[in-house]
C-alpha cells in the first residue's frame, strides 16, 4: 500500500514539473515569435510595398533592391 501511494505521489510530481516546463517553453515561443510592428514603405521604382528595415534609402526615396536604386539614379 505504501509503495502505491509513493508511486502516485512520484507520478504527480513528474506531471507538475512537466506541466510547468511546458508553460515556460510556450511563453518563450510567444514572446520570441511575436512579430514587431513595422512600417511599410513603397519602392520609388516599382511601387511594391515592403518593410522599412529591408528597404534601401537613397536621396529621400525608398527602393526594394539595389537594382531599382541604380535604375532610378541612372534614369534607365
Amino acid at each position: 500500500m505504501g509503495k502505491l501511494i509513493l508511486l502516485i505521489v512520484a507520478g504527480l510530481v513528474v506531471y507538475l514539473v512537466l506541466k510547468n516546463y511546458r508553460r515556460r517553453v510556450d511563453r518563450k515561443e510567444e514572446s520570441a515569435g511575436a512579430p514587431k510592428d513595422e512600417s511599410m514603405v513603397r519602392c520609388a521604382e516599382c511601387g511594391v510595398h515592403h518593410p522599412r528595415s529591408e528597404s534601401l534609402l537613397s536621396a529621400g526615396k525608398f527602393y526594394c533592391s539595389p537594382e531599382h536604386e541604380r535604375r532610378a539614379k541612372h534614369g534607365g
